[in-house]
């Protein structure tokens, strides 16, 4: 499973019970320090969460480490998943988390409002930015600016069948007339961003949906094969060219905007020195980055620490 499908397995379904409490190592140890921890030339504690997939955890390290070089000292804390961890981060154990703009829009969405909850997510990132921040305030939790940087779900095709169609985005999939099969999980026959929503948006001919999973090694190779035309993945999918698979631009911006971007814990981590260190790397930060970066995690087996600070390093982010 690679690291989009188990976001997204998280953010669909909620888990039953939480697993045994994260150690409070962050916050509260550090709430008589104001939210400006380390401010003023001190230094102070915090604590990353990180869930429990790699681009979670490169993004953790980033984060961990441009927060060093401000003064602070920081650790990372790995979480399964979303249901674990956010409750942790309004507590104060955990006090700043990597997310994902419409995301964690939709969880705390579903979280106050209910299963039949009216989606507040949208592929305008601006307002899903603006939804997020209202639900969550309330929970003691402070959202920071987004940047370029977006995971969010994503179509390819072989190169060659791009060449012979002539595609370069999903509108030129649906001029074409071609008929395509899917290879995703069995819920894109249902899902707006999936099957409906090609067919809605674009026009495209969806014949039907081979169910080998999201952005699987099984689902690529059925798509470089010839099996299935067109694969559901994300925007950061580090292993489409060793299928020799290229994506297919969103260009009518069918799906949700989720753009990467900081959320802390507003009481412990709120103040603007932390904020200045997450944003500087949010600015910098694009998905081509994430793509590379994830790539030397997944296919060089290189470790999410060092990659982290190779990267931080050459754009000047952490001292040399």
């Amino acid at each position: 499973m690679n690291s989009r499908t188990r976001r997204m397995a998280v953010a669909a379904v909620a888990v039953g019970a939480l697993t045994a409490s994260l150690a409070a190592c962050g916050g509260d140890s550090l709430e008589d320090d104001g939210p400006d921890k380390g401010a003023g030339g001190g230094k102070g504690e915090l604590v990353v969460g990180a869930a429990g997939f790699t681009e979670a955890k490169v993004l953790g390290e980033l984060y961990k480490q441009v927060l060093d070089n401000a003064g602070y000292s920081v650790t990372v804390k790995t979480v399964e998943n979303r249901e674990i961890y956010e409750p942790q981060l309004e507590k104060g154990a955990i006090d700043v988390v990597p997310e994902y703009a419409a995301t964690l829009a939709e969880f705390l969405n579903l979280k106050e409002n209910g299963a039949d909850a009216k989606t507040v997510a949208s592929s305008d990132v601006d307002a899903t930015v603006a939804a997020l921040k209202k639900l969550a305030g309330p929970k003691g939790l402070k959202v920071l600016p987004p940047g370029e940087a977006v995971d969010q779900n994503a179509f390819a095709v072989s190169a060659e069948f791009a060449r012979k169609h002539h595609l370069k985005t999903l509108s030129d999939l649906g001029k074409s007339g071609v008929k395509v099969k899917i290879a995703a999980g069995d819920e894109c026959e249902t899902r707006p961003f999936c099957a409906p929503g090609l067919k809605k948006t674009y026009g495209i001919d969806v014949s039907g949906i081979d169910p080998k999973g999201v952005g699987t090694t099984q689902s690529k190779q059925a798509v470089k094969n010839g099996t299935d035309q067109l694969v559901l993945t994300t925007t950061t999918d580090a292993t489409l060219k060793n299928f020799d698979l290229v994506l297919l631009e969103d260009d009518k911006k069918l799906q949700n905007a989720d753009n990467v971007l900081p959320v802390v814990n507003a009481k412990d981590a709120g103040g603007q020195a932390i904020a200045d260190a997450l944003s500087e790397l949010t600015r910098t930060l694009t998905t081509d980055d994430l793509v590379e970066l994830n790539r030397k995690v997944d296919a060089e087996r290189q470790k999410e620490a060092d990659v982290a600070e190779e990267y931080l390093r050459s754009k000047g982010l952490i001292k040399k």
